[in-house]
């Protein structure tokens, strides 16, 4: 009678050992995928940084093969002789990715809202020729499709490219050129084409 119940407790001990050794595998198993899934990501857009244009970005991985972006930049120099290029902006974007987040192809719907006073500029384009002596001020909002590809470079660290189009209305003053201009016409616009550019260096957590 002894030795059953000493058996029977050796093979409860053992039960109980096993379940208690599985269940530790799991938790292990669990936090270390928790763990190795990259769900933050910082980022900064290079070109952006050529106007002058201190900018950022946050994006969050929140389901499945989704994630949400929000990054902006805010410019707010003067560069002499009526020239400035203010602005800021922010791009809130919701992104698919066809493998996982923060690697590989991305397809992407993303919001544009900006305010902007520039003039003084003269730059290359045939569009952009009356800044030269104008100083534009206004809004835009608006709304695009994005295409990007993301690069794991380094452990944490990637190398992005985007680029989207879309629909923005704007609506702006016109003004004579420098701080003291005076107003000289109005409009509103409906805009069709590129909406987003960007080549950033992110990283993720």
């Amino acid at each position: 009678m002894q030795k059953q119940i000493s058996g029977n407790n050796t093979k409860a001990i053992m039960n109980s050992t096993r379940k208690i050794v599985l269940l530790n595998l799991f938790c292990i198993l669990f936090f270390y995928s928790v763990d190795a899934q990259k769900i933050v990501g910082v980022k900064t857009n290079i070109p952006h940084w050529a106007t002058v244009t201190p900018n950022i970005g946050i994006e969050v991985a929140f389901w499945n093969n989704m994630t949400f972006e929000l990054s902006g930049g805010y410019n707010p120099f003067e560069f002499g002789d009526g020239q400035q290029w203010k602005h800021w902006i922010i791009w809130p974007e919701v992104r698919y990715w066809f493998w996982e987040p923060f690697n590989g192809h991305f397809l992407g719907l993303h919001g544009v809202f900006a305010e902007f006073n520039v003039g003084g500029l003269n730059l290359p384009f045939d569009r952009l020729a009356a800044l030269k002596d104008r100083r534009y001020q206004g809004a835009v909002n608006g709304v695009g499709l994005s295409y990007g590809y993301t690069w794991i470079v380094g452990n944490s660290l990637l190398l992005e490219v985007t680029g989207g189009a879309g629909y923005g209305r704007l609506n702006y003053d016109v003004f004579s050129k420098g701080k003291e201009g005076f107003k000289i016409n109005e409009g509103r616009k409906h805009y069709f084409g590129p909406t987003k550019g960007a080549v950033s260096v992110a990283y993720v957590f």
